[in-house]
């Protein structure tokens, strides 16, 4: 019974962990972006969907983009940090199997 709620506390402990490793992923996956955005257009800034001067198809192109690397390295960074707590606890930091929603 006690490991039962050792697993339904664990959550609560990874969850300053998940933010730090969400942080520094976030700022990786905004490298990342603008390396690729400065190889595929040569251009320093990816365009704002609100900039007059860029169109539809270079705007969503960059939103697809970024958002693709973004998804990317999201997913890599929180896998990355379940199986290092999971081999250092031997405990799985999320209750149920599945995604997120």
């Amino acid at each position: 019974m006690a490991k039962k709620s050792k697993k339904k506390k664990f959550p609560l402990a990874y969850q300053p962990v998940g933010w730090v490793l969400g942080y520094a992923g976030g700022a990786l996956a905004g490298l990342a972006f603008r390396k690729t955005w400065m190889a595929l257009r040569h251009e320093e800034d990816a365009p704002d969907a609100l900039d007059p001067d860029r169109g539809w198809g270079e705007i969503l192109l960059a939103a697809a983009i970024q958002g693709a690397i973004f998804a990317a390295v999201r997913s890599a960074v929180d896998r990355t940090g379940a199986k290092a707590i999971a081999r250092s606890t031997g405990v799985w930091p999320t209750k149920e199997k599945g995604g997120r929603d």
